[in-house]
Formats: C-alpha cells, structure tokens, sequence
C-alpha cells in the first residue's frame, strides 16, 4: 500500500512539474511575440503624473501611424527602433506645450516586467522588448502596456487572436488569480533575471 501512495506522489509531481513546464514554454513565446511600452514620470507629483499620461497618449498616438497591424513581432522591433527620434520629437512637443522642459529618453531594449494584467489580458512575468519612455528624471510611477500587438493602441482595430497562437491565448486571456502557474513563473524569471544581471 505504501509503495502504491508513493508511485501516486512521484506521478503527481511528474505531473505537476511538466504542466509547469508546459506553461512557462508558452509563457516564453508570448513574451517573444510582444513588443511592450513603459513610460517613467519625472516624478509623483499629480502634475507629472498627469504630463505621464499625456505623453502616453501621444507616443501610443504616434505608434499607432507606425504600426499597421499587419507586421510581426520580429519586424515590430526593427520598425520602430529606427523611429525612436520621431517618438521623442512628439513627446517633447506635448512637454512644451504644456510649459515644461524635461527631456526625453526613448531606448528600445530588454526589461524584466513582473506578472501584469492589462484590462482583459495578463502578461507574463519576464524580459520582454521595450519601448522604455523616461521623461526628465524618471523617477517617478510608471505606465506600461502592450505596444504589439497592438492592444493598447488607439488605431488597434485587430483582435488579440489574429497575433497570438491558441496556446498563447490561452495564457494571456488567464486570470492570476485563478492560476497559480504565473506565480512560479514569475519566481523563476526573476530569480534568472537577477542572475543574469550580476
């Protein structure tokens, strides 16, 4: 009987560790078809704060002329890195308007995000490409979102699912709070992170 009660444990485990694996493999392909935008506030102060969200609006605005909807992940990237300098002549133009004169930064790179939900959609902890934003000192609250596919730009017409591949729904349309897979993915991924960073 004791033999029986542990063969079931050692087939559980197995078990457990391969859906766990399974996941984290779907979570990795999600994180390499998503181009992600962070913008950085100055500061927390309620007038940067709102300056945050009016930049927001003016790259994603931007960004909406340079994506297409019909590019790919991989060509994303290579769209919109050599038109960084077009992306911060427009956030420093909603700056000046406004009467202020923090400078911009637009760098396209890898960042580590934790696990974060989007509206309807959850993003996997992990590094992703990032279209990073940092206005003045950037040492304030951010905001981020996915800049592709594009579900957080105002002329995104196209479903999430003309993207992203069934697996990849099945885990970007999953709620946190029902599965506990994104929590140890988002250990491990950060624990990678930190290591990789040292």
């Amino acid at each position: 009987m004791k033999s029986f009660v542990k063969i079931v444990a050692v087939i559980t485990v197995i078990a457990a560790a391969l859906s766990v694996v399974s996941f984290a493999s779907g979570c990795a392909e999600v994180r390499r078809d998503v181009l992600r935008l962070h913008v950085v506030a100055d500061s927390d102060s309620e007038t940067d704060q709102r300056l945050k969200l009016m930049v927001r609006d003016a790259v994603l605005e931007k960004g909406g002329e340079i994506f297409d909807g019909t590019v790919t992940a991989d060509e994303a990237e290579k769209i919109i890195t050599p038109r960084v300098d077009e992306l911060k002549d427009v956030a420093e133009a909603v700056l000046q308007e406004n009467g202020c004169d923090y400078n911009v930064s637009i760098t396209v790179g890898e960042e580590f995000f934790a696990t974060r939900c989007y509206e309807d959609f959850t993003m996997p902890a992990g590094v992703y490409t990032a279209v990073r934003v940092n206005i003045g000192s950037a040492e304030g609250q951010n905001w981020w979102c996915v800049m592709f596919p594009p579900l957080c730009l105002p002329a995104a017409s196209a479903d999430a699912d003309a993207f992203f591949t069934d697996d990849e729904m099945k885990i970007v349309s999953s709620s946190p709070k029902y599965e506990p897979r994104f929590k140890i993915v988002e250990i491990y991924e950060s624990i990678k992170n930190k290591i990789a960073r040292k």
